[in-house]
């Protein structure tokens, strides 16, 4: 091996990266059942915790591409989950809003992803937790500002 090669074996990235994989997978199980994915979850808890957020905003939020968050809202929308305004009342920008049945399925949906949080850290410490959870924000401001 090279020595510019990454050795997965003791690659922070490529571990953080199936960590990231197994949650996604692990959050999928839950929510498949309640007839969700990892995307519409994301998308009604953004939704419930900033109410009125346009589809760009959705799409960085969720990690997906506007185009895919716009596909996903239509389908939200027409199921009865969220409501958006006939006409962008400033801008283009369409607020979105979740409606009753739409908090109602979030309730539900966030009490399945919180039982995958609290298993992911089954065995750590409250310690251990803050400090991970500080550790991983001053991983993404580095990448971030640089």
């Amino acid at each position: 091996m090279s020595q510019d090669a990454v050795d997965l074996r003791t690659s922070l990235g490529y571990l953080l990266k199936e960590a990231s994989s197994a949650l996604r997978v692990a959050m999928e199980e839950v929510l498949r059942p309640l007839g969700m994915s990892v995307t519409h979850y994301s998308c009604l808890e953004l939704l419930a915790q900033r109410p009125g957020l346009s589809n760009s905003e959705l799409a960085r939020g969720a990690f997906v591409t506007r185009q895919s968050m716009n596909v996903l809202l239509q389908a939200l929308e027409r199921d009865g989950y969220v409501t958006r305004p006939a006409e962008a009342p400033v801008g283009k920008a369409l607020p979105t809003r979740l409606t009753p049945l739409g908090e109602r399925s979030l309730a539900e949906a966030s009490a399945a992803v919180r039982s995958v949080e609290v298993r992911m850290l089954r065995g750590m410490s409250e310690a251990e937790q803050r400090e991970a959870f500080r550790l991983l924000r001053g991983m993404i401001r580095s990448l971030r500002d640089a």
